[in-house]
């Protein structure tokens, strides 16, 4: 699904994002529910940022990728951590791209996301290139879903990478323990 999102672009810059688990809905500009085999998933386009519940049998797990005002801390390469019953798993990653090459991997992922069932898009008003993008999918019994942050003025992309699944018991280990 692909929006215009009904708020002006600002100049914020990938080095302001924060990640934060576990924090409570916050406003959202658009949002996609969504039912992937028994896990309840909503994506939520916050501006420039984004938001993602989730609602299993085994709990919620809730993530934050935003500017949040009072956070210094940068967005986090990589985390692993339990949360309840499950293994999360987050990767960020910064690109920076040419005026060229983004204008193009803007489009290819705006294609993608908007054409997809479970792709949620949204495209600031006054360019084309300034949007954020969410993507999910369910597989193996985990969930996954990516996300991209456009910043045209600095030619910066944003991607990151969620997984999210049941922790195997220690008695369902091989017999070796490993």
């Amino acid at each position: 699904m692909l929006t215009t999102l009904n708020t002006s672009y600002t100049d914020t810059r990938a080095a302001d994002l924060a990640w934060t688990l576990g924090r409570e809905p916050l406003p959202a500009l658009a949002t996609l529910d969504l039912e992937l085999a028994g896990a309840q998933l909503q994506l939520r386009l916050l501006g420039a940022s984004h938001q993602v519940l989730l609602e299993e049998e085994q709990g919620r797990c809730s993530e934050t990728v935003a500017c949040i005002a009072g956070s210094s801390a940068p967005l986090p390469v990589g985390v692993a951590e339990r949360v309840g019953d499950w293994e999360y798993e987050f990767a960020a990653h910064v690109e920076v791209l040419s005026p060229r090459s983004f204008a193009g991997r803007a489009q290819e992922l705006l294609a993608l996301v908007s054409d997809h069932p479970h792709g949620l898009a949204g495209v600031f008003p006054g360019s084309p290139h300034a949007f954020t993008a969410m993507l999910a999918r369910r597989h193996e019994g985990q969930v996954h879903w990516r996300t991209w942050h456009a910043y045209p003025q600095d030619g910066q992309l944003v991607a990151t990478r969620t997984r999210v699944g049941v922790r195997m018991p220690s008695a369902q280990l091989s017999p070796s323990g490993v």
